[in-house]
């Protein structure tokens, strides 16, 4: 059976002091989670993260990683600076990095066999923009995003990877898609997994990630391809982020 994994998207919020005391609070509040926990905050709280969550069942992760091992990137943060900080996760292709930093399926896919080479856990987003939802295209979308993400990576390595549903509708606009739209692309995504590594498909963990929150967090992982939540703004306190974690 698949464990659920909740992971929290900081993105560009918290100074290294308020990550201490972000996860110094969260820690007794999901100490019994039978959900894996993941918080992601920036690359420069990554240190202070770490040492906060030292002794819990918290795991960190990275937010971005470079493909390459080093060398004239100004600006980029390498695998081994990540493992030997501590980082477990890394998130990889998330539609902001997309939209405000060139990412694309190409370096999507690269960031990818790097990470997995290395030993880190990519957290892979896709999702669909609102006119191709509209235009009734979702399905292609997220298939294409996810075959091209995968491509090279080797039958084995599946059960390290996570895949973030996310449609970019969805995302910080309070809008979110339905439990039972949300599960149909999910499991269109893990379609495609399974065309490429057969029943490996069954071994994956796929998250939604489209304004997942205390309210509806119960409803989405009740359904039956939904394994846990890529969460943005309601990671950002305590008590919210553990009711998500505690569903």
């Amino acid at each position: 059976m698949r464990r659920p994994i909740i992971a929290g998207n900081w993105k560009m919020n918290k100074t290294p002091s308020e990550t201490i005391k972000l996860i110094s609070e969260l820690k007794p509040l999901v100490a019994g989670a039978n959900a894996q926990v993941v918080v992601c905050p920036t690359s420069v709280c990554l240190f202070a993260a770490k040492g906060a969550a030292e002794g819990s069942n918290i795991a960190i992760g990275a937010q971005n990683v470079f493909f390459e091992d080093a060398g004239a990137y100004t600006g980029e943060i390498s695998c081994d600076s990540l493992l030997e900080l501590g980082v477990e996760f890394v998130i990889i292709g998330h539609s902001e990095r997309r939209q405000y930093f060139a990412e694309t399926d190409e370096t999507v896919n690269k960031k990818v066999l790097k990470a997995l080479q290395k030993g880190l856990k990519p957290i892979i987003c896709v999702g669909e923009h609102l006119k191709e939802k509209e235009h009734g295209i979702t399905n292609e979308i997220v298939r294409m995003q996810t075959k091209l993400a995968l491509e090279g990576v080797l039958a084995n390595d599946i059960e390290n990877i996570v895949i973030a549903y996310e449609p970019v509708w969805a995302i910080g606009t309070g809008l979110t898609a339905t439990s039972q739209e949300a599960n149909n692309t999910i499991r269109e995504i893990r379609k495609a997994v399974g065309e490429l590594y057969g029943e490996r498909a069954e071994d994956i963990r796929i998250q939604y990630g489209g304004s997942m929150n205390a309210g509806n967090a119960s409803e989405l992982m009740g359904m039956s391809d939904i394994d846990g939540g890529l969460i943005g703004g309601a990671s950002l306190k305590a008590a919210d982020f553990a009711k998500v974690v505690n569903y």
